[in-house]
């Protein structure tokens, strides 16, 4: 979840000096340090928080480049905004070839419109994908009002900054984090922070951030999440991985991908990102004719195999990381199992904070995450 040269996410706010680039932070929703708990949390935690809050990220190669939905181009992105950066040359653009027993896209596809996904295959016989075998999954179909299923989810907690200053205290109750109507329902509230004290002082915001570390990893496959942002300035939401190393390599050689991820102000744009030692490659989805990722509900994915990943908006391919790209002095980390985070932050170096038109409180609905493997077993 990372945008800079120095991913804010991503350092040890506690016992290193946060480093600032003029590109500034990720999309790393809070990635933390030393014992960077789950991955983003600078708690100093326990393992299932637990790792990586030191982090030393080298600088971005390259200009962002832009995927435009409504014209199908890739352009590259000037200015110093906070976006993840890339190389263009690495960045490759179309529609996903989907296979047998999957509705073909044409250029007109989902995304042509800005309307949301059709959510096809999360009814009955949910996640079934031609060509992938179903290994991990979780729909959100508990009882409304109660909590995530904690064989699957773990809790990030406290309020530290976790390397990007951020401004919420994350929660481990369903007031923050909650199943109803079939959904995962992240809120980011003003409600009761009062009650618990951040890193600058009384808080002012709480929130939630889940993780499946130690829970669930996998290494390559197709990750996915159908979810609906939340909007306003200083609002920050992602769905990303870390790897399993992190609590002993630390952040970032322990890697990172982060598949949907924006900022309240530009809820337009999907950010996709890699992070690792030199290098933190980067592409962006935009919605066209004004729609944003808070109107519907979207499908981000990735698709990885040995070597490459490649990023999906509702099935449409904007960007493509290669291990053969990385600059020199850049190493590919992307070779191990990695878990997965779901969280919403509030404030920070990349958004800001928030201000008087910020309504609170915010949602983030998640309708299913989902982890897949190549299917071998099919012609």
């Amino acid at each position: 979840m990372s945008k800079t040269d120095v991913d804010p996410r991503h350092k040890d706010m506690l016992n290193q000096a946060l480093l600032v680039s003029t590109v500034a932070c990720g999309l790393v929703t809070g990635l933390v340090a030393a014992g960077c708990s789950g991955g983003n949390s600078a708690e100093g935690g326990t393992a299932g928080a637990g790792s990586a809050q030191a982090q030393d990220d080298a600088g971005a190669s390259g200009h962002p480049t832009a995927f435009d939905a409504a014209t199908g181009d890739n352009a590259a992105a000037g200015g110093d905004h906070l976006a993840p950066t890339a190389d263009a040359s690495t960045q490759t653009t179309g529609a996903r070839d989907t296979g047998v027993g999957e509705a073909a896209l044409t250029e007109s596809g989902p995304s042509e419109t800005g309307a949301g996904d059709t959510g096809q295959g999360d009814a009955s016989g949910a996640g079934a994908l031609a060509g992938w075998k179903l290994t991990w999954s979780d729909e959100f179909n508990g009882p409304d009002g109660s909590a995530v299923d904690p064989t699957k989810w773990k809790h990030d907690v406290g309020g530290s900054g976790w390397g990007n200053n951020e401004l919420e205290y994350y929660t481990d109750g369903t007031q923050n984090a909650v199943v109803q109507g079939g959904y995962l329902v992240i809120t980011a509230t003003k409600q009761g922070a009062s009650q618990y004290h951040c890193s600058y002082g009384t808080c002012q915001y709480t929130s939630a951030r889940l993780l499946t570390e130690g829970l669930f990893s996998q290494q390559y496959g197709r990750f996915e999440a159908r979810v609906q942002m939340p909007t306003g300035k200083g609002i920050w939401p992602a769905v990303w991985m870390m790897g399993d190393d992190i609590s002993t390599v630390g952040w970032p050689k322990c890697g990172e991908i982060d598949f949907m991820e924006t900022i309240g102000t530009d809820i337009s744009t999907n950010h996709g990102s890699l992070h690792m030692p030199g290098d933190n490659p980067s592409g962006t989805f935009k919605l066209p004719n004004g729609a944003t990722f808070a109107d519907a509900f979207h499908t981000f994915s990735i698709e990885w195999e040995p070597g490459t990943i490649r990023f999906y908006v509702d099935d449409q391919l904007y960007e493509t990381q290669l291990r053969s790209s990385v600059p020199a002095g850049g190493t590919w980390e992307f070779e191990q199992p990695f878990f997965l985070l779901v969280n919403v932050a509030v404030g920070g170096s990349w958004p800001g904070s928030p201000d008087s038109t910020t309504v609170f409180p915010q949602t983030m609905k998640v309708d299913w995450v989902r982890v897949y493997q190549k299917d071998t077993t099919e012609p």
